[in-house]
């Protein structure tokens, strides 16, 4: 491992601070260590459009989807919650850089003695004090605390961008799905009216005496099975629009009415601009919380080998009594007590503590690395699927052109006596199942898109990483 490259969000309190702390000083792996490639395999030299990561849904040029976004990642729950989790990491911070500062208290006390029987003097007294304590940070344990605490902190602001990321992503998942949905939809529909012509044919030729009444059962088969799609549709269209409303924090159907006005499917650009996989490590949130984490486990190692060494604590007081308040501070007495313990015998139990959190560091090592390597197969992943998606739209496109064009002449043909039936109903299945799959293509590339924008980081920005620091 080596030092923190210039730009990276700082993740320990600094080399001054641990300059004389026991355990390990944290250095972050290099991009050869994690395995990451220097080019993505599925980027060609082609020129490719650069898009503000940050706001990636605007590329998609639909403004029903940039409102919800927007009013996502404002109102969220899942957002709240991880907001309310970074400020009490912010917190345990406070906490651990108090633990360095010596403590002071006071205290204050009145009485009052009167002669029950015998003698003896009664009357009032006064005592007032001030008491300090401070341990000596020798060997750096509560520095290295101090350490664990900040990297948790930054954890979770990458959490929190993390959630971020997620949400948009979401939002737009879930969008998609709902276009995709209201256009296959309209595709269903569409062909119900043309089953419905053909059932009318059919019942012509058999009042004709042309065809047997199979002809007309046939029809009426074909034209049942695409009715029964519609409530299926609408079904999941109900859902995904109820799921956006939850998404951006309100109830249930509260984001319907905005969504029933019909639009197309929208797009992205296919060639987006990926930038280099060395750039996930200060991109991609859950990476640099994995990467937070494994610091703070790095740092608890120092903590625990600060307990095998001893302890410098310094404490002190000031105290005044008197039998009247006028004669409070006339006389003080102070005191100055140092006490150094150390650990002799423990039955290994501090060495032990040591070696499991190293082994705790380990895992959090191998836990990082293995979410950078998912991280770039998921850019990998969405970059073939937006290649492949928009090929087989393509080739979707040629069907359903030649599925039109073939229901017609078999429409004119069976009218015509020159055809049978079963031949006309294949035409018309042929066409639904063109057409759905056509639609269902271009919700898949679009789904693509999104996925790629989330693998590479998108949904937060980059100028956040300068108040990274706790």
């Amino acid at each position: 491992m080596r030092v923190l490259p210039k730009g990276w969000p700082p993740l320990l309190l600094g080399a001054s601070l641990s300059a004389c702390a026991v355990g390990p000083d944290f250095r972050p792996e290099s991009a050869a260590t994690l395995k990451v490639p220097a080019q993505y395999q599925s980027v060609d030299g082609a020129a490719r459009t650069p898009v503000n990561l940050a706001t990636w849904w605007t590329s998609f040029d639909d403004p029903v989807l940039a409102q919800l976004v927007t009013r996502a990642l404002a109102a969220n729950n899942d957002i709240d919650a991880a907001e309310a989790r970074l400020r009490a990491a912010r917190a345990s911070v406070k906490g651990a850089r108090g633990a360095l500062l010596p403590g002071l208290s006071g205290s204050a006390s009145a009485a009052n003695s009167e002669v029950v029987n015998g003698a003896g003097i009664g009357g009032d007294s006064y005592q007032v004090g001030l008491d300090a304590s401070w341990e000596a940070d020798i060997f750096g344990g509560n520095r290295r605390s101090l350490e664990a605490s900040r990297a948790t902190a930054q954890g979770a602001r990458a959490t929190l961008y993390d959630v971020q990321r997620s949400i948009a992503a979401e939002v737009a998942l879930n969008y998609i799905d709902a276009r995709n949905t209201q256009a296959r939809l309209a595709v269903a529909r569409a062909n119900l009216g043309y089953q419905d012509e053909t059932v009318q044919i059919a019942g012509w030729r058999v009042q004709a005496g042309l065809v047997s009444a199979l002809d007309v059962e046939q029809a009426k088969v074909l034209r049942a099975q695409t009715a029964a799609t519609i409530p299926q549709l609408e079904q999941s269209y109900a859902s995904a629009t109820n799921r956006i409303a939850v998404l951006t924090g309100e109830a249930p159907g509260a984001v319907t009415p905005l969504l029933d006005v019909r639009t197309a499917i929208p797009l992205a650009p296919d060639a987006v601009e990926t930038g280099l996989p060395a750039d996930l490590l200060r991109r991609r949130p859950d990476v640099m919380a994995s990467e937070a984490s494994l610091a703070a486990e790095v740092a608890r190692i120092g903590v625990a080998e600060a307990q095998l060494y001893p302890a410098l604590r310094l404490s002190g007081s000031l105290s005044s009594s008197a039998f009247s308040l006028g004669d409070i501070g006339s006389s003080i007495l102070g005191n100055l007590v140092g006490s150094l313990t150390a650990p002799i015998f423990q039955g290994g139990q501090l060495r032990a503590r040591v070696e499991g959190q190293r082994a705790t560091a380990d895992a959090a090592l191998a836990s990082y690395r293995g979410t950078v390597l998912r991280a770039l197969e998921d850019v990998e992943n969405a970059l073939v699927a937006i290649d492949k998606t928009k090929a087989r739209e393509a080739a979707l496109a040629v069907a359903e052109t030649s599925a039109q064009t073939s229901v017609l002449y078999a429409r004119n043909r069976y009218r015509a006596g020159l055809i049978d039936f079963q031949t006309l109903l294949e035409s018309e299945r042929s066409l639904l199942s063109s057409q759905d799959s056509r639609t269902s293509a271009r919700a898949a590339r679009a789904t693509a898109s999104v996925q790629l924008y989330k693998a590479l980081g998108g949904g937060w920005s980059l100028d956040d990483i300068s108040g990274m620091r706790p």
